[in-house]
């Protein structure tokens, strides 16, 4: 059986005919009572009525679908036919809708791939990370567990049918070409099997894999295996040397898997309690089916009191958590993800906005047109529904151009965005998913801006319309334009105070002290494996030749290294004993450096003297102290020569010497303050755990492209199986540790000059229309006297009416809005009244600056035009 729509031309000729009849049949028996032929003709049609309505009609009792699907048809026809009468229009509207669906498209595709897409694990929504800490302990960034108190919960646990714990650090892997640095994660034999994800090769540990005596084996992540194996299929059994250590390589993970922190190869660990050392990690688990995170966490809570004391910790004060798994993936990042989402969809706001005052406009010239239809049969609902599908048409377009911004947009963000600060990166891309938001966001868009315009259109009555004319119709949206542009300017500000504050904050972070000069030091960090250097001695052996060779380069000026460097992210911090003093303890970051250091990096000796050769393990001991210590402990004495000890219970032979003071060094974080910093030579401390990580350092004129070459020759003739984890000048470390809050910033402030651009293109569409709408007007005024002066203050006036409540609707809002970004601003405060005074101002400037067009134009007013009209 043949659908009713694909009979239709068969049936509209069939309609047609019965009308012929119909007509011709009346139209003869009015002549047969004496009518003439044309009067009849024209008596049987007035009596019959309204053809085209009678056809519609009688369509309509066809059935239901085919008459939906035929007027959509017709409808979508007629939009595009009316879009094409009205190119600049219809180009204004579709750019301005694919400028805010665009940049909405690229920010879902972000927050769709970070935060919202599933982890690739077997039902992810099982895992959670259980965690017991001090959350007033600054040290501790992730949810974690004791070593003691994961055995002790993974014995009782009965909520989770599994549990694991893991640490990631990094690794020297050798053997088969250049050493490499990657990523590794020591896992209990039970994670892998935890996450649920299954090797592409071989298998993954056994229970009994990790403990003492136990051949040391290896998990590759297909990334590794690809990159340095390439891709042997035989490659489960072979060796592969990690930290001077051989593994048995006993599996190879799918592609993608690289969990935690990219991860390039798994080895198995025991865990096991020390009365010395207490070592805390993250801890995963698998719920069971039918447990849910409240029960998980109620169990923690019961199990929790069987856990170890922490020293110097309440049990009052540990928190007990069960998060989800996700969120240890996802960071810190949701938070600013969620706000540049919201940015960009005042971005949107304030284009539909845009398109709504261009639809209105446009509405105020078709008057005539829609009150003909209307005059002609055409009812309001119908009516409707065709300003609506020229609405969807504009927003569907807008889309797919959206969509197009969108994929340029998304490799823009990946391109910019700080290596490392954005998880899981490798999963954003336009998918299904994204353009299924695309769609429905133009949809809904092409319904926010088009409802009004429609309604308002429509529901003049015809009398009125036709009788007044195309000219004055118009003014009675003059109110709801100016009510868009306020919404327009009130958002626009919000935007512009959120990126005020951000640059303000990320300028504060740039103007923070540092305490030493990054420029012209190129910095060279290497990690020792304890297999290769197994005592503190070889490692100082190695340091000394490095530096003798790094020394011996052309064009150094000096040379030098630590063990932690300035905001290199990582350090030692604790507690030291002061000799015969008021205050007998002090807390202080802990570094081991070289002779050297201090004029390398820059850093101000402020008394005393630096390190020398001398003062190796032989001299007597000595350290250098910071100036935050000094002036904490000695106001007002010369600290040097004063003893401190880094022992608990000091012995005398554990006595160090003060023989200098520097100035602070920001090691951590510009945000933090600095606790102080103590300073020993690394000659005089043999302990491994100082020593393995040591950043080499030179300052010279030479370019990074002569000096890195260089300084890896000299590594490669010292040592030529360990790599260099990096290799940077300090300026590019020191910017890489602001690139966080530079992309937010940016990506902000780039959100507000699109507002920006829209807001002010807004405003001077509608004086400009006005302008033309109130040229009868102005040509009246002109020709009784009225000076240029007082035409451009008219339409200034219309500016300032226009400015004055946006801008105060939207410091209003940037008050209340801009907390969101408390925890993301440094030294500057959300309601700054300096940054809301300045975004202000500029705002003002730029709608003022869009006015300039429109009111020359209107002081240029010819009256004759204005009369003509008349």
């Amino acid at each position: 059986m043949r659908l009713p729509w694909f009979n239709r031309a068969r049936r509209d000729s069939d309609l047609d005919e019965e009308i012929r009849g119909h007509l011709a049949l009346a139209q003869s028996e009015r002549v047969a009572r004496g009518e003439s032929p044309a009067d009849a003709a024209w008596a049987a049609r007035r009596e019959f009525g309204n053809v085209g309505m009678v056809k519609e009609i009688t369509r309509e009792q066809w059935g239901g679908g085919a008459i939906w699907l035929e007027r959509l048809i017709q409808d979508l026809r007629y939009a595009v036919r009316s879009l094409r009468r009205a190119p600049g229009f219809a180009t204004v509207a579709i750019l301005t809708l694919a400028l805010g669906i665009g940049v909405n498209t690229a920010m879902f595709s972000v927050v769709n791939g970070v935060l919202l897409r599933s982890l690739h694990f077997v039902q992810p929504d099982r895992l959670f990370l259980v965690s017991y800490q001090d959350p007033k302990n600054e040290w501790q960034r992730e949810p974690v567990l004791t070593d003691h108190d994961y055995l002790v919960f993974k014995q009782r646990t009965r909520a989770f049918a599994s549990v694991a714990t893991f640490s990631g650090s990094p690794v020297t892997v050798t053997g088969g070409g250049e050493p490499e640095r990657v990523n590794a994660a020591l896992v209990t034999p039970e994670f892998i099997g935890v996450l649920g994800v299954a090797p592409a090769l071989g298998s993954t540990f056994a229970a009994e894999d990790g403990k003492p005596g136990h051949a040391p084996l290896a998990v590759l992540s297909d990334r590794l295996w690809r990159s340095r194996f390439a891709a042997d299929p035989m490659i489960v059994g072979k060796p592969v040397v990690v930290n001077g250590v051989t593994n048995t390589v006993v599996g190879v993970m799918p592609p993608g898997f690289n969990f935690p922190s990219d991860a390039a190869l798994w080895q198995p660990t025991e865990v096991t309690t020390s009365p010395n050392n207490v070592w805390s990690r993250p801890v995963v688990g698998r719920l069971r089916a039918g447990v849910t995170q409240e029960q998980a966490l109620a169990e923690l809570k019961a199990i929790a009191p069987q856990f170890a004391d922490f020293p110097g910790v309440k049990r009052v004060e540990l928190v007990p958590d069960v998060v989800p798994l996700k969120r240890f993936v996802v960071g810190d990042i949701e938070r600013a993800l969620w706000i540049f989402a919201g940015a960009v969809g005042f971005v949107l706001l304030i284009a539909c906005a845009n398109v709504a005052n261009l639809l209105l406009m446009r509405a105020a010239s078709r008057q005539q047109e829609i009150a003909v239809r209307a005059a002609l049969g055409a009812e309001r609902p119908r009516l409707i529904r065709q300003l609506l599908t020229e609405s969807a048409v504009i927003a569907l377009v807008g889309g797919a151009v959206g969509v197009l911004l969108a994929v340029v947009g998304v490799r823009a963000l990946v391109a910019v965005a700080p290596a490392g600060r954005v998880p899981r990166i490798e999963e954003l891309r336009i998918d299904g998913i994204v353009l299924a938001f695309t769609a429905g966001l133009a949809l809904v868009t092409g319904m926010i801006f088009g409802l009004v315009p429609a309604f308002r259109t429509t529901r003049r009555e015809l009398r009125d319309t036709i009788a007044q004319g195309a000219r004055t119709l118009s003014s009675r949206h003059g109110g709801l334009r100016g009510a868009l542009v306020v919404v327009e300017i009130a958002l626009a500000l919000v935007l512009l105070a959120g990126a005020g504050l951000m640059i303000r904050s990320f300028a504060q972070m740039r103007a923070v002290d540092l305490g030493f000069r990054p420029a012209s030091v190129v910095a060279m960090t290497v990690d020792l494996p304890r297999s290769v250097y197994p005592n503190g001695e070889a490692m100082q052996r190695f340091h000394t030749s490095v530096l003798a060779g790094l020394a011996a380069l052309p064009g150094v000026d000096a040379t030098g290294a630590v063990n932690w460097r300035p905001l290199g992210g990582n350090l030692i911090a604790g507690d030291f004993q002061v000799e015969n003093g008021a205050q007998s303890k002090g807390w202080a970051d802990k570094m081991l450096v070289s002779p050297g250091y201090f004029r390398t990096w820059g850093i101000r000796l402020r008394g005393g003297r630096e390190f020398r050769e001398q003062d190796d393990a032989a001299a007597a001991k000595v350290v250098v102290i910071s100036a935050t210590i000094a002036r904490k402990l000695w106001p007002n004495a010369d600290p040097v020569g004063k003893r401190i000890s880094m022992e608990d219970k000091p012995t005398p032979g554990s006595w160090l010497t003060i023989v200098g003071v520097v100035d602070d060094v920001v090691q951590e974080d510009v945000k933090k303050e600095a606790h102080g910093t103590l300073y020993q030579p690394y000659a005089q401390v043999a302990f491994p755990f100082f020593l393995e990580h040591m950043n080499f350092g030179v300052r010279t004129s030479a370019p990074l492209a002569t000096v890195a070459p260089a300084m890896r020759r000299v590594l490669r003739s010292v040592d030529k199986d360990q790599p260099i984890q990096k290799i940077a000048t300090m300026e590019e470390l020191v910017a890489s540790t602001r690139a966080e809050p530079l992309f937010q910033a940016r990506l902000l402030a780039l959100f507000s000059i699109l507002a920006l651009a829209l807001a002010a293109i807004g405003i001077y569409g509608v004086l400009a229309y006005s302008v033309a709408e109130r040229t009868h007007e102005i040509g009246i005024r002109v020709a009784l006297g009225a000076q240029a002066r007082d035409v451009s203050r008219m339409v200034l006036r219309r500016t300032i009416a226009l400015s004055v409540p946006g801008v105060a609707i939207g410091v209003a809002g940037a008050l209340v809005v801009t907390r969101v970004l408390d925890r993301l601003l440094f030294g500057v405060k959300p309601n700054d009244p300096a940054t809301l005074i300045t975004v202000a101002a500029l705002l003002a400037g730029v709608a003022l600056v869009a006015a300039l067009i429109p009111a020359r134009r209107a002081a240029r007013v010819d009256p004759l035009i204005g009369l003509r009209a008349e």
